[in-house]
């Protein structure tokens, strides 16, 4: 029997991919925004395509402000699009 492959949706395109294939971006329980390359950091996520004209759309359409409701700053968009290439 297969074993099952997790999907996750990206929040900016919203197209399906096995987890390995997106960047996740965790909101930890004490307000802070990372990249998680691990997958596994404890708090809320939301997962990006791993790629820089995502990143920049997801800046600009409030994406990731909406998946975690709060304000992003600058750095942490500058932090994942580092992370991207």
């Amino acid at each position: 029997m297969m074993k099952k492959i997790p999907l996750r949706k990206c929040v900016v395109t919203g197209e399906q991919f096995p987890k390995q294939e997106l960047l996740r971006v965790v909101k930890t329980p004490t307000g802070e925004i990372h990249v998680d390359l691990s997958g596994r950091a404890n708090g809320h996520g939301a997962y990006l395509k791993k790629e820089t004209s995502v990143v920049k759309l997801a800046q600009k359409n409030k994406a990731l402000e909406r998946a975690f409701k709060m304000k992003i700053e600058e750095s942490v968009y500058e932090e994942i699009l580092r992370a991207v290439q």
